[in-house]
């Protein structure tokens, strides 16, 4: 299994659990992603999720051995996922202390409250394969400032959890996640489910928006730029460990 599902007070933690592959988007993930949170949104026990991860990175984004297969479907799977999270009417907790890279920008986004650790770093790195951050752009776009955005969505550079707090990516940057986490579901505890649902559907609107109204444009972009020449590049050389025949020496 890529993804674990554990029901403990109230809680529902929904794990990345695929450190092999350092919770790259596969197919497998996001399908096990994907039951996961449909399971914990139907539980009328489950209160709040928690999305977390096994292994030393939160989530590497796509899984590139497979983007190439169908883009298309990638792309939309992606688009699915996020637009999950924001509607699930429960407040989502994304607990991270390790990397998290390119999609798992948008998986971060999309949730209500997140929590980073001393071991987190943060990049979208698209740019750097020949790609853009299409269809994640819906959901980290309004979580930025403007220029912030501008700063890291064009240069693709890695910043810690200081700055992604200060930039409005994650709610906190923490010493302990785990014990800033159960403080948040403890919270979460003593507020009624419809208020939560009712107020969460407020401050995701926006987000949703977003994937209203430019959804199909971005993943049709992303999709064709996966099938463009520089990124097959880009990507190729990602997995080779070597710099891209464009990158300037």
């Amino acid at each position: 299994m890529a993804v674990t599902y554990e029901l403990a007070s109230g809680t529902a933690y929904v794990t990345l659990d695929s450190p092999e592959n350092r919770n790259a988007l596969s197919s497998v993930l996001v399908e096990e992603l994907t039951a996961g949170f449909t399971a914990a949104a139907q539980d009328r026990a489950v209160r709040t999720i928690v999305l977390g991860h096994t292994g030393t990175t939160f989530c590497a984004g796509a899984d590139l051995r497979e983007v190439g297969s169908s883009p298309e479907l990638r792309t939309r799977q992606m688009l699915d996922v996020m637009r999950l999270i924001i509607d699930t009417p429960k407040p989502v907790i994304a607990r991270i202390d390790g990397h998290v890279r390119a999609g798992g920008m948008g998986l971060v986004a999309a949730c209500d409250i997140a929590v980073a650790g001393p071991e987190s770093s943060f990049a979208l790195t698209e740019v750097r394969l020949g790609l853009a951050a299409s269809v994640i752009s819906v959901a980290v776009l309004p979580r930025l400032s403007s220029r912030a955005a501008s700063r890291y969505f064009l240069t693709g550079e890695t910043f810690d959890g200081a700055v992604a707090e200060a930039i409005g990516l994650i709610t906190a940057a923490e010493d302990s996640p785990a014990a800033a986490v159960a403080d948040y579901t403890t919270m979460f505890g003593k507020c009624s489910p419809q208020g939560l649902a009712e107020s969460k559907g407020l401050t995701t609107a926006a987000i949703r928006r977003e994937i209203d109204e430019r959804g199909t444009a971005v993943a049709e972009q992303s999709a064709r730029l996966f099938a463009s020449d520089e990124a097959r590049e880009g990507m190729m050389s990602f997995l080779e460990k070597r710099s891209p025949s464009w990158a300037a020496q």
